[in-house]
Protein backbone atom coordinates (compact mmCIF):
# COMPACT_ATOMS: atom_id res chain seq x y z
CA UNK A 1 0.00 0.00 0.00
CA UNK A 2 2.83 2.60 0.73
CA UNK A 3 4.44 2.24 -3.06
CA UNK A 4 0.38 2.90 -4.13
CA UNK A 5 0.86 6.47 -2.11
CA UNK A 6 4.64 7.25 -3.03
CA UNK A 7 3.03 7.03 -6.67
CA UNK A 8 -0.37 8.88 -6.77
CA UNK A 9 2.14 11.64 -4.45
CA UNK A 10 4.40 11.46 -7.70
CA UNK A 11 1.92 11.78 -10.52
CA UNK A 12 0.58 14.72 -8.00
CA UNK A 13 3.90 16.86 -8.14
CA UNK A 14 4.94 16.41 -11.82
CA UNK A 15 1.24 16.87 -12.90
CA UNK A 16 1.92 21.31 -13.23
CA UNK A 17 5.02 21.09 -14.09
CA UNK A 18 3.96 18.51 -17.21
CA UNK A 19 1.15 21.15 -17.86
CA UNK A 20 3.92 23.95 -18.00
CA UNK A 21 5.83 22.31 -20.57
CA UNK A 22 2.90 21.20 -22.88
CA UNK A 23 1.98 24.99 -22.20
CA UNK A 24 5.57 25.82 -23.02
CA UNK A 25 5.62 23.98 -26.25
CA UNK A 26 2.21 24.91 -27.92
CA UNK A 27 3.54 28.28 -27.65
CA UNK A 28 6.58 27.79 -29.25
CA UNK A 29 4.81 25.77 -32.45
CA UNK A 30 2.38 28.78 -32.47
CA UNK A 31 4.31 31.70 -32.08
CA UNK A 32 7.51 30.46 -34.47
CA UNK A 33 7.29 27.05 -36.01
CA UNK A 34 3.94 27.39 -37.73
CA UNK A 35 4.90 30.95 -38.88
CA UNK A 36 7.42 29.74 -40.77
CA UNK A 37 5.73 26.75 -41.90
CA UNK A 38 3.51 28.84 -43.30
CA UNK A 39 5.48 31.87 -44.56
CA UNK A 40 7.45 28.75 -46.29
CA UNK A 41 4.23 27.47 -47.63
CA UNK A 42 2.51 30.61 -49.64
CA UNK A 43 6.68 31.40 -50.78
CA UNK A 44 6.98 27.76 -52.49
CA UNK A 45 3.62 28.18 -53.68
CA UNK A 46 4.00 31.83 -54.94
CA UNK A 47 7.71 30.67 -56.81
CA UNK A 48 5.85 27.58 -58.36
CA UNK A 49 3.73 29.93 -59.87
CA UNK A 50 6.42 32.49 -60.75
CA UNK A 51 8.38 29.55 -62.33
CA UNK A 52 5.36 28.40 -64.35
CA UNK A 53 4.85 31.61 -65.57
CA UNK A 54 8.27 31.93 -66.99
CA UNK A 55 8.52 28.90 -68.73
CA UNK A 56 4.51 28.73 -69.87
CA UNK A 57 4.14 32.30 -70.36
CA UNK A 58 1.50 34.41 -68.64
CA UNK A 59 -2.68 33.66 -67.88
CA UNK A 60 -4.90 34.82 -70.23
CA UNK A 61 -6.03 34.46 -74.25
CA UNK A 62 -2.88 33.80 -76.80
CA UNK A 63 -2.42 37.45 -78.68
Amino acid sequence: MASVSKDSDLREATRPRRRRDELIVFLIIAAFIWPVVSVGIVGGFGFLVWMSQLVLGPPGPPH
